[in-house]
């Protein structure tokens, strides 16, 4: 997997054991950035409101003025919010869940996604067809297929010369590009194993108003049913699992998990995970989420190697008596939520487009791989969900799809989770 660091504007060197490691050459800010660039958002909700207001800064720090030329999302209430900011004409406001399809038509050249997950492979589909360059943010898909798709829309923008980046804002952030150079470089030896965790509580929760229907209750509140968030261990703590998989440099090769719910009062997923995660040669990294009002939190990652040891982005543990230089990494800014728009930008225009489509696909197919593990009991490979087409897992899709949005199909899943081992 390429490493963001590679394209980024920064100076480092590492001294260790005699060996020097030099930065890429840097790229100037603002190179070929044109003066108004024409940017679209789909997902008027707080996540998509976040990205464009981080789309707009990363042209401030480019040089540049974002336009924004469309306002999209199935909602009529919160596209007409968001453009009480952005006070675009209404016939560039859409609304309905063929929303994206008007975006498309637009003059924008960016589009930036923020809809519940499940919607994005289509939508990043008919971005990609429609030229556009693209912030798809994360998770990508919420089921084997979905992923898959990212997979094949990202070669076909590889064609086309179109930037992707991923809201994997983690791998834009200057104290993980820190750690993971210093893994690169030897400083705590090959890795042997970590853990990486989400413990927090229910973000929210929507309850399903009078006369509401089922495509709509499920829509407003799709942070609860897997069939648009993929369960939280896709929708959030794919973050974590990322930052293994990075600092890794490869995927896992099976996962073995368990689950449950005891708390949740709506939607039909679990409560919490735990997942083993084999990546090969001796390799394992534990995977521990939980959303529960009343318990103890923490978000992070902690990985041990042969000589020493580090958190995802902190404090690292070396060999008594190891030497070696901290790299110097520059950013654009410290926001790495903005950071990762700055890198979109820049990219697109300076003749070397950033593509995060397979990456952030794997990822995601990786925190699919240990939610089908805990749902089921069973221990499954990465393989039956990328390349094994006899595999059960190959095809599943959930019953739930986002051409059913649009074509007013949606009959709502029932409110219970899959219980391991039951037939």
């Amino acid at each position: 997997m390429e490493h963001p660091i590679q394209r980024r504007d920064f100076v480092s060197t590492l001294a260790i054991g005699g060996l020097a490691l030099a930065a890429a050459p840097a790229v100037l800010r603002g190179q070929s950035v044109p003066s108004k660039i024409k940017v679209a958002l789909i997902g008027c909700g707080g996540r998509g409101t976040g990205a464009l207001g981080q789309f707009i800064a990363a042209c401030k720090i480019l040089g540049a003025e974002a336009e924004v030329v469309a306002l999209a999302d199935a909602f009529e209430d919160r596209a007409k919010r968001l453009n009480e900011t952005y006070k675009l004409p209404s016939n560039r406001v859409f609304v309905g869940y063929d929303a994206y399809q008007k975006v498309m038509a637009t003059d924008c050249a960016f589009v930036l996604m923020a809809t519940p997950p499940a919607f994005r492979p289509v939508h990043f589909a008919a971005a990609v067809a429609a030229g556009k360059h693209c912030f798809v943010e994360k998770p990508v898909a919420v089921d084997p297929v979905g992923a898959r798709a990212i997979i094949a829309t990202g070669e076909e923008a590889k064609k086309k010369g179109l930037a992707v980046v991923a809201g994997t804002q983690r791998r834009h952030d200057a104290s993980y590009m820190k750690n993971k150079a210093l893994i690169d470089a030897g400083v705590i030896g090959e890795l042997r194993g970590g853990v990486v965790q989400w413990n927090g509580t229910v973000p929210w929760v929507r309850r399903r108003a009078k006369g509401e229907s089922d495509a709509d209750y499920m829509n407003r509140n799709w942070l609860n049913f897997t069939e648009l968030s993929g369960d939280h261990i896709v929708e959030q703590h794919i973050h974590n699992v990322d930052v293994a998989i990075w600092f890794l440099g490869r995927t896992p090769v099976s996962a073995l998990g368990f689950g449950g719910r005891a708390r949740r009062d709506t939607g039909n997923m679990f409560d919490f995970f735990s997942v083993d995660y084999d990546f090969g040669d001796g390799v394992r990294i534990h995977s521990q989420c939980r959303q529960i009002t009343g318990t103890s939190g923490r978000v992070g990652e902690f990985f041990t190697g042969a000589e020493g040891s580090c958190f995802g982005s902190g404090k690292v543990f070396a060999k008594a008596g190891k030497k070696y230089q901290t790299p110097d990494i520059k950013l654009d800014t410290h926001d790495s939520m903005v950071q990762e728009h700055v890198d979109l930008i820049r990219s697109a225009f300076n003749g070397k487009p950033l593509n995060d489509a397979r990456q952030i696909a794997e990822t995601n197919l990786a925190v699919i791989l240990g939610r089908i593990s805990a749902y089921t009991g069973e221990l499954i490979k990465f393989d039956d969900l990328l390349k094994h087409e006899n595999s059960p897992y190959y095809n599943l899709k959930a019953s739930v799809g986002p051409l059913d949005f649009e074509k007013g199909t949606v009959q709502l899943p029932a409110e219970v989770p899959t219980i391991p081992g039951k037939a």
